[in-house]
């Protein structure tokens, strides 16, 4: 089930990310030729610009929708439901793109990639909340780290079928999205003979009946009586027992510093420099003497690393806690980002400084995929309860976006005036995010949700538990039963 919820939630986001990396020039010219046609005189540079702008940028706006709407579908629908609906949306989007070509309109492609955008929203929120859902505790970790692990497969499969062997030519370039309708077509087809998340049944239906049967057939025919407690144990400790508006959940005293700190995850991981990895990599990889027509597969070298260092990840994560993987990964980040701005400020000097700036981007992709990305998910889970979890991922989704769009707007300006030492400002990013993580984020490795409320609760009611500890009487000894 979780293989099947990744290629139709977060491996589509991933893939959308990648794929019109390769075959953009050929997409560009497609735009011209149409222009031509339309108006018979070729289009200018400022238009083309403008028009390919709109079509890279309105795949993020689609993903800000899909986040925004969520929250009522999930709630409204389930989370079931909602994944089967949204797999008919990249269906269309490929039939968009793979006629467009055929039926003259470069609108399609905007169009697609507006769709690809709203279930690529609705996909990533849904995926990272059910497969949360359905994880039994000892593997908890492990599943909830399946998300990245399928961002960076699509990465992956976005970059191999974008190459001009495959898809990224200009005559096959409009296939490019044939992949991605194929596997939500499978996931169309299997989703039905899965349950609903045990958790949505039990809480927000009341169905005790169904969130038994749904726990058998994920965890089991035995005894889940256990499991079914602890849910009820998380009911009871929320003012609210259903779930909860985005409204609700900002005003709650309860979720105020989950909130914090899930904020301050997102933006710190959009914002660490991985991006800029990647921006760079073309130009360290040309110095090091790489032709350019074979850097492509050296890009696609760097995906592979990222796709083996998250599953590297799955396997520390319920070992070592989710907290020692953020603070070790950011302290070897910052490092790494330090060591790369000295060898790419040097490499004109000393030959040999490229190759030591392709070592450190390999280690710093691995670095990232290993340790923060996926604990950073897994933790943005489980420190929610089920009534304020579907809301929360809303904010989730809309900050993702947000971040992606403020790097996205503001990281070519920061690279034209600063250059490679632009890294120097996603190390003090690094560098106040693991320090906020450290004092204020508990680890939530082996705990239940009510456990990890109980330790958020000594910051969301400092004062009073400040109060309460003043009034014992020295010299008395208290005890939690």
């Amino acid at each position: 089930m979780t293989f099947v919820l990744g290629i139709g939630g977060t491996f589509q986001y991933g893939y959308h990310l990648s794929v019109l990396n390769s075959p953009s020039p050929f997409i560009k010219l497609f735009i011209n030729d149409t222009w031509v046609k339309r108006y018979k005189t070729t289009i200018d540079d400022g238009t083309l610009t403008l028009i390919w702008s709109l079509v890279v940028s309105i795949f993020s706006i689609g993903g800000l929708i899909g986040s925004t709407v969520s929250g009522y579908l999930i709630g409204r629908f389930g989370k079931k439901k909602c994944q089967l609906c949204i797999s008919i949306l990249p269906i269309i989007s490929t039939l968009l793109m793979s006629l467009s070509q055929t039926a003259g309109y470069f609108e399609m492609v905007m169009a697609g990639r507006f769709l690809s955008g709203f279930y690529t929203g609705l996909g990533v929120s849904i995926h990272a909340q059910y497969v949360g859902e359905i994880a039994p505790q000892k593997l908890r970790g492990f599943i909830n780290v399946s998300g990245p692990i399928a961002v960076s497969l699509g990465k992956l499969c976005g970059q191999i079928v974008g190459l001009r062997e495959i898809f990224g030519s200009e005559s096959l370039w409009p296939q490019v999205m044939l992949l991605s309708g194929i596997i939500s077509f499978v996931q169309l087809i299997a989703l039905p003979f899965f349950p609903e998340s045990p958790g949505y049944l039990l809480l927000e239906k009341g169905d005790k009946e169904g969130c038994l049967k749904a726990l058998k057939q994920l965890w089991g025919d035995r005894d889940h009586q256990d499991a079914i407690d602890e849910m009820m144990r998380e009911q009871s400790s929320q003012k609210k027992g259903r779930s909860m508006s985005v409204l609700e959940v900002l005003q709650d005293p309860s979720n105020r510093w989950q909130l914090y700190i899930m904020i301050g995850m997102i933006l710190s991981m959009q914002l660490s420099g991985a991006n800029a990895i990647y921006f760079y990599s073309y130009d360290v990889f040309h110095a090091v003497g790489f032709p350019e027509d074979r850097i492509a597969y050296v890009s696609l070298g760097v995906g592979s690393f990222e796709f083996v260092s998250t599953i590297t990840c799955s396997l520390l994560i319920d070992r070592f806690g989710r907290k020692v993987l953020i603070l070790g990964g950011y302290s070897l980040m910052a490092l790494t980002l330090g060591l790369l701005t000295m060898t790419l400020s040097m490499q004109d000097q000393y030959f040999w400084m490229s190759y030591c700036s392709v070592a450190l981007t390999f280690t710093f992709i691995f670095i990232f995929g290993a340790g923060p990305i996926g604990a950073i998910i897994s933790t943005c889970v489980e420190i929610f309860a089920q009534a304020p979890r579907v809301p929360a991922f809303v904010l989730f989704g809309v900050f993702s976006w947000i971040g992606i769009g403020i790097l996205g707007m503001t990281f070519p300006y920061i690279v034209e005036s600063l250059q490679h030492y632009c890294f120097l400002l996603f190390i003090l990013v690094i560098i106040i995010s693991g320090i906020s993580i450290y004092f204020y984020l508990p680890e939530t490795k082996g705990k239940t949700i009510t456990e990890i409320s109980q330790d958020f609760n000594k910051l969301n009611f400092r004062r009073q538990h400040l109060e309460r500890k003043a009034s014992i009487p020295e010299g008395v000894l208290c005890t939690r039963l």
